[in-house]
């Protein structure tokens, strides 16, 4: 498939301080999720985080949202003071500028995937909590463990299982569940893996794990890349009858 006739995914960049080979700062997407992207017949298109217009505009032309992994969400936007240990993005308008798209993109009909710090940022928009750091020995941290999804959601019609092993490197988890959102995939210990949208129109599948790690070798975890993707040509056509 060409790029010119692949669904355009809109991916959102990480500011950074920090770029190896880059003088100055520069904006990032983990060259994983791409790759997945691609893999699934794709095209994704890095947004950075300025921008003169307003989020809706700067969704005009793609086909589908995704928000990757990255910094913690400034505890702020929950309520909370910051943790010692919570360690938010380098460009302070980072999370607006994520959530403003986030919530241009469920306005305009189009599916989105949100990924770890993205899952995070999406339930913190509708009102829900943040643990700011897991215990030392979680299981959450830097490891690989077991997630069991619920029975005919979204998200394991999309994956194709019922449960399935994560690499997973998070310090922190959901706390309240956000208004709107139902968990459709929990781990051992009871943290919250997965949300979906309790509005069955709404396209949206979020996840604490990281599916890019082992998308490459898993089809169950690229099934995630390519149910977005699947949506996101569903739509561009269903605009262009």
């Amino acid at each position: 498939m060409s790029s010119s006739t692949a669904p355009r995914i809109a991916v959102t960049g990480m500011w950074s301080n920090r770029i190896h080979g880059l003088r100055f700062d520069g904006s990032a997407v983990a060259a994983a999720v791409l790759r997945s992207v691609i893999r699934a017949g794709g095209e994704p298109l890095t947004l950075f985080a300025e921008h003169p217009g307003e989020p809706e505009s700067r969704l005009h032309g793609f086909d589908g949202l995704l928000v990757p992994g990255g910094s913690d969400v400034d505890p702020a936007r929950y309520g909370q003071g910051r943790h010692e240990a919570t360690a938010t993005a380098d460009f302070p308008e980072q999370d607006e500028f994520e959530a403003g798209l986030l919530a241009a993109a469920v306005r305009l009909g189009l599916p989105v995937l949100a990924i770890c710090r993205g899952f995070q940022l999406l339930n913190v928009e509708h009102g829900g909590t943040l643990v700011q750091d897991l215990p030392s020995d979680s299981p959450h941290r830097d490891s690989v463990h077991e997630v069991t999804l619920r029975d005919e959601s979204r998200l394991a019609a999309a994956m194709g299982v019922g449960s399935l092993p994560v690499s997973s490197y998070h310090h922190q988890s959901i706390d309240r569940v956000g208004d709107g959102l139902t968990v459709v995939g929990t781990a051992e210990d009871g943290v919250v893996e997965a949300l979906e949208s309790a509005d069955p129109g709404v396209e949206m599948l979020a996840i604490q794990w990281h599916p890019e790690d082992s998308s490459a070798e898993d089809p169950r975890q690229q099934a995630l890349f390519q149910w977005l993707v699947d949506r996101a040509r569903a739509k561009r056509e269903a605009r262009n009858d």
